[in-house]
């Protein structure tokens, strides 16, 4: 066996040649690992960010559009063409299954989402699914078969509040249904429009100990990795969301004959309730945050003073009782608001991420995987929300993280080098393999 510097030595050249070895592994159950192709997983990544490109750079594949469902399309000829068996499900997420040798064990199951935010990047999400196709491709072409049954699966909606993954856990809500898209269609409108059927969700739901593994490769989202030169994050756990609409309603008024000490401005309420949420927010030590991403007043003409306005609240941690906590005192200062300015504010609940720790063990398998190709590692939490949180109330699950070039993410800007993509899904592969021998 090569030693750890002739190994280092042949991945550089190997990366170079955009292929990542078959070399000697470093521990017995990797050392029969199948090389990914990196040169076919940049190019797929490439090839999926023609859906839905902007001029500026980056897509805007938003869940349940035009450009979505062409991109899914695309994403469903590469897993038929790695010899997996492909369907979508009553939650519209896409799956793709290859038996193992076992067949009376629990499935494996990795992937990620191929859907974006407005303006977003070509790596959020889509490197996670793509990599598991090409690890899926790659078992196929050397003809490795797994103990266990393998699911490649693509989740849909998972920008809006990861409604298919959700949806397999058991935590979507028959009145989340009615909530509406980027898209502009309703979660049930899209869902059909993807090919799924919104009236038979409770199909799709599975059970705790129904999955062997779950397997998320992401970006970082992040300058954490890039800024301290390190090749891979192991995920620690992720933090939990809520998110809130509120609508604060005032008084409708005529905006030049109305005096300012005779209004009721349900927006001037709303400027007054996101300042008040970033003092809330601030004013304890902690990794906590809360945003208000979206704001709307109505009735929206230059010389009408809005009488409603709506907007979001968004709170995350991995401490689920201090989101709690936060909402509760927000709640409470914004009813003050109300009072000074004779306007009310409702609440209504959007969704719940709850916060998810990842498996002690596959977070070890992980690090295992990353230091037999000789790279190096660090554990870190997840600010963002990823599908794994929801698998992660099925079984056991574990998360990989790449660098963010600039800590750069939702952006056109967003970039992760072809040389950190291979890594990632190589160290997905090794991580796949060592589960598959647990």
């Amino acid at each position: 066996m090569m030693d750890r510097r002739q190994f280092t030595g042949t991945l550089a050249g190997a990366f170079a040649a955009a292929i990542v070895p078959r070399a000697s592994f470093i521990g017995r159950e990797l050392r029969d690992a199948p090389a990914i192709n990196a040169a076919r997983l940049n190019a797929h990544l490439k090839e999926l960010g023609a859906f839905g490109a902007n001029p500026q750079g980056g897509v805007s594949r938003v869940a349940y559009s035009d450009f979505d469902r062409a991109g899914r399309n695309y994403v469903m000829g590469l897993m038929r063409s790695a010899n997996l068996d492909v369907q979508v499900d009553f939650a519209a997420n896409i799956v793709g299954r290859r038996a193992g040798r076992d067949a009376s064990l629990k499935p494996i199951v990795f992937g990620s989402h191929v859907d974006s935010v407005p303006e977003g990047g070509n790596y959020d999400g889509t490197l996670g699914s793509l990599s598991a196709i090409e690890v899926a491709q790659s078992l196929a072409e050397q003809r490795i078969v797994t103990r266990h049954p393998l699911e490649v699966v693509i989740w849909s909606n998972e920008e809006g509040g990861l409604y298919g993954s959700r949806a397999v856990s058991g935590q979507l809500t028959a009145a989340e249904l009615s909530n509406k898209a980027w898209s502009g269609k309703t979660i049930a409108e899209g869902i059909a429009f993807l090919g799924g059927d919104p009236s038979r969700l409770a199909d799709v739901r599975r059970r705790r100990g129904d999955i062997a593994t779950y397997l998320e490769l992401h970006i970082e989202q992040g300058g954490n990795l890039e800024r301290e030169k390190l090749n891979i994050g192991v995920v620690e756990g992720i933090v939990g969301i809520k998110q809130w609409e509120v609508t604060v309603t005032g008084v409708q008024n005529h905006a030049g004959t109305t005096p300012m000490d005779q209004r009721h401005d349900a927006l001037l309420s709303t400027a007054k309730f996101i300042a008040m949420v970033n003092h809330v927010v601030r004013s304890e030590p902690g990794r906590q945050v809360g945003t208000v991403g979206r704001v709307q007043a109505f009735p929206g003409a230059p010389n009408v003073i809005p009488g409603r306005a709506v907007c979001t609240l968004e709170l995350r941690d991995l401490d689920a009782s201090k989101i709690d906590r936060l909402y509760a005192t927000i709640e409470t200062a914004s009813r003050r608001i109300g009072e000074e300015d004779g306007t009310t504010f409702d609440y209504k609940s959007l969704h719940e991420n709850v916060p998810a720790p990842s498996d002690p063990a596959a977070r070890e398998m992980i690090e295992s995987a990353a230091k037999a190709l000789g790279f190096t590692t660090r554990r870190m939490p997840s600010g963002a929300g990823h599908d794994a949180q929801a698998m992660a109330q099925l079984g056991p699950m574990g998360m990989i993280f790449i660098p963010s070039v600039g800590g750069i993410s939702h952006s056109p800007k967003e970039y992760s080098t072809p040389e950190d993509c291979a890594r990632g899904a190589s160290v997905l592969m090794g991580a796949l393999l060592l589960s598959d021998k647990r």
